[in-house]
């Protein structure tokens, strides 16, 4: 048999056994399919180009690519589809960044409103009044006192004053204890408002402050009140650390 036919015939089988019958992504019973179809491409052009010799030797060859060749796709396909994962996954991730990055800006945004707000309640408060010898809080003022609560209780350093106040007339030691009620009845609100009990400062003044002319019912309804003022606490003073001097009796 001639050699050179024989070598013909392998490289001739070697290239039919290496081309691929089809396109794409191949299962396991494709594989077996990428096999034979290579034994018999190999089996087929061996014989054709160098006799039975080179028909078994084809054979061999051919398997061997038709299965090199499957494995390559079978790797291509695996490193497809693990790009693909890899894509939605970094998607996924950058939506949650964005997110994220949202989110930290509504909040920067709400802290930044919250301290111009408290840059300008420095001097806040209300005034309620009341009518003679009661200490029921008006309806228009239910809704303002509460406001002024629950701003106080947004703000740690931040306490409520509430001073109770009555008209001259009466015995003194009733108007003080009046005056107290009414201041109660206002730290109630202020407390359902959010307020802790430990940040209102209730005072009850009755009479004392009154400077009413005698029948003046005017005046009188104004001495019929209690006062609300917020008060925030002072900041600190910076602690002053005295520069250390030369010990006496050290030479330097």
């Amino acid at each position: 048999m001639n050699l050179r036919g024989t070598t013909t015939g392998l490289a001739v089988a070697a290239l039919a056994a290496g081309a691929p019958a089809w396109a794409g992504p191949a299962s396991q019973d494709d594989k077996g399919k990428a096999e034979d179809v290579g034994i018999f491409t190999g089996l087929a052009v061996g014989a054709a180009a160098a006799g039975p010799l080179g028909a078994l030797i084809g054979a061999g060859v051919g398997g061997l690519v038709g299965d090199r060749y499957q494995r390559q796709e079978q790797t291509a396909a695996q490193l497809r589809s693990n790009l693909g994962d890899s894509e939605a996954a970094r998607s996924r991730l950058a939506e949650s960044v964005a997110q994220l990055n949202d989110s930290l800006g509504d909040s920067r945004t709400r802290g930044a409103r919250l301290e111009q707000t408290l840059a300008a309640v420095d001097e806040v408060g209300m005034d309620l009044s009341f009518r003679t010898d009661d200490a029921a809080i008006r309806v228009e003022d239910l809704t303002p006192l509460l406001k002024l609560g629950a701003l106080a209780a947004a703000m740690p350093d931040a306490k409520l004053r509430v001073a109770g106040y009555a008209d001259p007339r009466g015995p003194a030691l009733y108007n003080e204890a009046l005056s107290a009620r009414r201041a109660a009845a206002v730290a109630t609100a202020l407390t359902q408002a959010g307020l802790p009990r430990e940040r209102l400062i209730v005072e009850a003044h009755g009479c004392a402050e009154s400077s009413s002319a005698a029948g003046d019912l005017d005046a009188y309804a104004l001495d019929r009140r209690v006062t609300v003022r917020l008060e925030r606490a002072a900041l600190p003073a910076p602690v002053k650390v005295a520069s250390a001097g030369p010990t006496p009796g050290v030479e330097r």
